[in-house]
């Protein structure tokens, strides 16, 4: 964890830095402007370093091991999900067998589309970068591999969504599913965002999570029969209980205070409204996961807009008020990191390349 805690305050500091370097005149004041390339240059070699020299956490052993195993020939990739990852590999081994390159390749290009599309579209962008590692994204993405890939290729084309420019957005979401078939769901999930945050449909959304919750049992059974033969039907069999409530409490808190203020929030920025609703929709899978963890899965496509959230929200409140929300920020999330991370999962990182 040593590494976790340095790459934490490491990435919060010159993220923090990336917007005063560039302007002098701004002072202590939390008025928006770019944030200096450099500095977040360093944030990105950073996150890339960590994440792409591991060799523990999650699921990496599985896919260091069958990287350096397995035979991927064209037949061997059109038998198996997820062809893109497979195409991936492929070419990989043809430079080097080392799984290494394979965790460092994927560690470079999902860190860098996320920072990349944070810079665009943040407020505070250490807000975010702090929110990332502590809220645990950070992690995941070291977990999930394929699917935190397709998140942050999805994430990147953020300025379609935004834009309306639906044909590019379909293609990249196509391209992503290739990494991972569950990317898919961003293609319906286009129609449903692109409209006012806080209408009956917003509502209708959170009621339908909570029905669902209260009638699991019911809800599984026609879910699972609909899946049963495609890549996910064994997740029907799954039995690691449901998400935290800690952490469906954590998801909801940006969600709940732009709701507040989103009045305020449409008037400084008026393309909130899709994020937002990107939000709402990550925590009603959340809520659905409290019964089955797998439902977490899915909100990482989601989770990722909550990270340019909570950068707005800070302004929704008092400008005397401004700072103790975002220092009550730092406080609550770094608390809540270390419940999951330390209490919760004990994690441990570890690295042939990075020993402190």
């Amino acid at each position: 964890m040593t590494v976790i805690w340095a790459t934490l305050l490491v990435v919060f500091i010159f993220a923090f830095l990336s917007r005063y370097l560039p302007a002098n005149s701004a002072g202590i004041d939390y008025s928006y402007i770019k944030p200096n390339k450099f500095t977040l240059f360093i944030v990105c070699i950073c996150l890339v370093i960590v994440a792409g020299l591991r060799n523990t956490i999650g699921d990496t052993y599985f896919y260091m091991q069958t990287y350096a195993t397995q035979d991927f020939t064209w037949e061997y990739i059109l038998e198996n999900k997820d062809p893109g990852f497979g195409v991936l590999q492929m070419y990989l081994k043809r430079i080097s067998n080392d799984p290494q390159i394979l965790i460092f390749l994927t560690a470079l290009v999902t860190n860098i589309l996320i920072v990349i599309t944070l810079y665009k579209y943040t407020k505070m962008i250490e807000i975010s970068l702090y929110v990332f590692i502590t809220s645990g994204m950070f992690i995941v993405s070291m977990n999930g591999i394929r699917q935190f890939l397709a998140a942050s290729i999805i994430f990147w084309a953020t300025k379609y969504l935004l834009t309306g420019k639906f044909k590019q957005y379909f293609f990249i979401v196509l391209f992503a599913s290739t990494f991972h078939e569950s990317a898919l769901i961003l293609i319906p999930i286009y129609f449903i965002v692109r409209r006012e945050a806080w209408t009956k449909v917003t509502f209708l959304i959170l009621s339908l999570a909570i029905l669902i919750v209260i009638g699991f049992d019911q809800f599984s059974k026609i879910l699972f029969s609909a899946i049963g033969n495609s890549q996910y039907g064994d997740y029907s069999n799954f039995g690691e209980g449901g998400a935290n409530k800690i952490r469906v409490l954590v998801e909801s808190v940006p969600v709940i205070i732009a709701f507040f203020g989103r009045h305020k929030l449409r008037e400084l920025w008026p393309k909130s409204d899709i994020i937002v609703n990107m939000s709402v929709i990550g925590l009603l899978f959340m809520i659905i996961a409290t019964q089955n963890w797998i439902f977490a899965r899915f909100n990482i496509y989601f989770s990722l807009y909550n990270l340019i959230l909570i950068s707005w929200i800070i302004y929704l409140f008092k400008e005397n008020n401004r700072k103790f929300i975002y220092y009550g920020l730092l406080v609550c999330y770094l608390l809540y990191f270390y419940y999951e991370q330390v209490i919760s999962l004990n994690l441990y990182y570890r690295s042939d390349y990075i020993n402190f």
